[in-house]
């Protein structure tokens, strides 16, 4: 027996809202929670007036009854873990806030081939999506020449740090500046998929409507995931 709500009589009962109807039918509207507890109660003196007042020879099917109060069970259980879901994400948007929050001032390792060379020191990083058995950086200036190949040997699957010394692949100091960095992977013939990392400074965090944004000075800004690492 399901109610629809343009033909609203009930025997002995008067007019039924179509409110309450689209409450017995599982439609969702906009009430506070005193309404939805009053439909609610109401539902249930709707179905008690309906079954003093159904014909002895052609009773409520047992059936219909009990799918109708499956049907608002449903959707009071469903509200309730929606809240309880709500409450769940507000507690992990805070705690994620607060944790972004801790970052501002550190060094990151985020995508990007860029690469500043400082004091004869300089830090970048690279992501395998598998282990690989030879990983291979090289370096170039801002001409394009390369200038340093380094060989980093065998790495697991992820995101790892690397250092450049400063040196040209001739064993001379490279000026100081801004370089790029390409990276290369394999495991024995099979080429892996690998990606340089540039290292920057988180300087704000932003929560947005949705998610959680780091920027990280000059290279822009990030989502959480996006962060691949986060140095000491």
């Amino acid at each position: 027996m399901f109610i629809q709500s343009n033909t609203s009589k009930t025997s002995g009962s008067g007019v039924v809202s179509s409110d309450l109807l689209d409450s017995i039918n599982g439609k969702r509207t906009a009430k506070t929670k005193e309404e939805e507890a009053l439909s609610q109660d109401r539902f249930l003196t709707m179905l008690t007036t309906q079954l003093k007042n159904q014909d002895p020879l052609n009773p409520m099917d047992n059936a219909e009854m009990t799918s109708q109060l499956a049907q608002i069970s449903t959707v009071d259980g469903l509200k309730k873990v929606n809240s309880t879901l709500e409450s769940m994400l507000g507690s992990f948007q805070q705690n994620e806030t607060m944790q972004a929050a801790a970052m501002v001032g550190r060094g990151v390792l985020v995508a990007g081939k860029g690469l500043q060379l400082y004091e004869g020191q300089a830090l970048g990083g690279v992501d395998l999506s598998k282990p690989a058995d030879k990983v291979v950086v090289t370096i170039r200036d801002p001409q394009g020449h390369d200038v340093r190949r380094i060989d980093l040997g065998d790495m697991e699957a992820g995101s790892h740090v690397f250092t450049w010394d400063g040196k040209t692949d001739a064993g001379e100091a490279a000026a100081a500046g801004n370089y790029t960095v390409s990276v290369s992977a394999t495991q024995g013939d099979a080429k892996v998929d690998a990606a340089a990392l540039q290292l920057g400074t988180v300087s704000s965090v932003v929560r947005g409507a949705k998610n959680i944004e780091i920027e990280v000075g000059r290279l822009g800004t990030f989502s959480m995931s996006d962060i691949k690492r986060i140095l000491s």
